[in-house]
């Protein structure tokens, strides 16, 4: 039986997206995972299903910014869900500096993230 998740878990999560590690992010996820993108073309962004499609978004994010990374993560869990706030800061395709507040919404099954729903600031 799988283990409940915990703030360390999600620690070693974020840990996961600053070292740009995709087989370590993966191995957080279930193997239904959904994993919502910010930005796209529906109303929630932009919709990875499944194990292969998620590990797919997610190098989409890694390799879209290279130098990116999520600081000051801080972690809320409640039964089954759970919410983590970061500020993104990164360089953009076009060079300009990126650096927005967002967090992410997840269901857990156990001590895995089944959804990672992403939301982020737009600045202007």
């Amino acid at each position: 039986m799988a283990g409940e998740m915990t703030i360390e878990i999600l620690d070693d999560f974020a840990n996961g997206w600053n070292e740009h590690d995709l087989d370590k992010l993966m191995s957080f996820m279930t193997q239904d995972c959904v994993f919502e993108l910010s930005a796209g073309p529906e109303a929630w962004g932009a919709r990875f299903e499944g194990y292969d499609n998620v590990r797919e978004g997610y190098k989409r994010v890694l390799d879209m910014f290279p130098d990116g990374q999520w600081a000051e993560p801080s972690h809320f869990i409640a039964g089954d869900r759970g919410v983590t706030q970061w500020t993104f800061r990164a360089t953009g395709a076009d060079g300009a500096q990126v650096e927005v507040n967002g967090c992410d919404l997840f269901h857990f099954d156990g001590d895995k993230i089944r959804v990672k729903n992403s939301f982020r600031k737009i600045r202007s």
